[in-house]
């Protein structure tokens, strides 16, 4: 199964420290990472990571990542399985 999860930070210069706190802690499901953010003459506040993942039935699930993001409460994480 192929895990993708779509993370919207909506405030990046409050929240970007935490989600890459996450991020880090389950770096090792984390197949693939993509970051998109609106850079012209200004940066914006708003973005969005893009992970591909890779489900393991120990302490580091997919489940507990998205616990976690969704417990921030400008940031909305969504999942599609394929």
């Amino acid at each position: 199964m192929r895990i993708i999860v779509g993370i919207q930070v909506n405030h990046r210069s409050g929240d970007a420290v935490k989600v890459q706190g996450i991020l880090t802690k389950y770096g090792c499901i984390i197949k693939t990472r993509l970051g998109l953010h609106e850079a012209s003459n200004i940066c914006s506040d708003e973005g969005l990571i893009l992970l591909e993942l890779i489900e393991r039935k120990d302490k580091v699930s997919v489940e507990c990542l998205e616990e976690e993001i969704n417990a921030l409460e400008d940031v909305k994480i969504k999942r599609m399985d394929f």
